[in-house]
């Protein structure tokens, strides 16, 4: 018995495939599937097969949950640029609807019935409250952010339509860190990436506006540690094969948040690196805070903040590419 992690190649799905190796569960043993258009195939671990495909490849799909006996996915392949998406509209959804209803279509075709299922803050959207729940009106201002929402439909649809189908989806906001070595976020539009990047290349990181109704007068995010997130998805899966009945969506939220100068301030002491960060005008758009209580993935999920800012900054810059 396997758990299929679609998209394990990736910054995220490789944690969660570490996290399901480190359990020692063979009824949680993963397989990954991942086309390797932003992930690495050296993020596998050695010993767990990568069937490098589209999760849009129907046959292959069915092939590989046959195969290798899959009893629940955990869905995080898709297309995660928000920004990119708003020029990108077509291959948004094609990758993360049309890919996600192929993946539920290969799962009815198979009899997998459980999934977990990487959504996305991005369903609020600019939220008006200043900590966001589950009840939070979900108002997504991107097609990444309404392609997520309606992969959460998709599973709440064929729940209906497919009696014994159980699953959850689990939202979360600005994930960092690093918790192997060799495994680092490659986004080219994350805020630890560009940092980094930054100081590679020898720039000043940049601030996009100060003057925002915050503590400091930066952005107020949510930033949590991507081992903390992979250690939910575990959790998840093992919950949904014992049978025990999960919400629909859980936030894993901080509950506190972090200013994008308090990261800055963070980076300076963790590298040793002195700099004073640029200062931008403001990205159209940007909302002065979003964070989210995590209090009902605490209460199902063994939901933690087990690392700090500094844990975060030091383990992302130690398995950052230097070069």
């Amino acid at each position: 018995m396997t758990w299929l992690v679609t998209g394990g190649a990736g910054y995220i799905g490789s944690h969660v495939v570490k996290a399901l190796v480190d359990t020692g569960d063979d009824a949680l043993t993963p397989v990954v599937v991942d086309d390797l258009s932003s992930g690495h195939a050296e993020f596998v671990p050695a010993g767990v097969e990568l069937v490098n495909a589209s999760i849009l490849d129907l046959g292959t799909m069915i092939d590989t949950l046959k195969r290798h006996e899959v009893t629940g996915v955990i869905h995080l392949a898709g297309f995660k640029y928000a920004g990119v998406s708003v020029e990108r509209p077509l291959h948004t959804y094609a990758q993360n609807v049309q890919g996600t209803a192929t993946l539920l279509e290969a799962m009815g075709e198979t009899g997998v019935d459980r999934m977990v299922f990487s959504s996305s803050a991005a369903t609020f959207g600019t939220p008006d409250v200043d900590l966001v729940t589950e009840t939070t009106p979900t108002s997504p201002e991107s097609p990444y952010g309404e392609s997520k929402l309606i992969g959460e439909w998709l599973l709440r649809d064929v729940a209906k339509a497919r009696p014994g189908f159980t699953h959850t989806s689990l939202r979360y906001f600005n994930v960092v860190g690093s918790g192997g070595e060799g495994l680092y976020d490659s986004s080219p539009h994350n805020l630890f990436p560009l940092i980094f990047r930054a100081l590679a290349e020898g720039r000043t990181p940049r601030i996009n506006g100060d003057d925002y109704a915050t503590p400091d007068g930066t952005c107020v995010r949510d930033y949590v540690h991507v081992s903390d997130l992979a250690h939910s998805h575990v959790v998840a899966a093992r919950r949904l094969a014992q049978g025990d009945q999960l919400e629909a969506v859980y936030n894993l939220g901080s509950g506190d948040g972090v200013s994008v100068r308090q990261i800055m301030d963070a980076v300076r002491e963790v590298t040793g690196i002195d700099f004073t960060p640029e200062v931008g005008p403001r990205r159209p758009g940007d909302p002065a805070r979003i964070v989210a209580t995590g209090e009902l993935a605490r209460r199902d999920l063994d939901w933690a903040m087990r690392h700090s800012l500094s844990d975060m900054v030091a383990s992302a810059w130690a398995s950052a590419p230097k070069g």
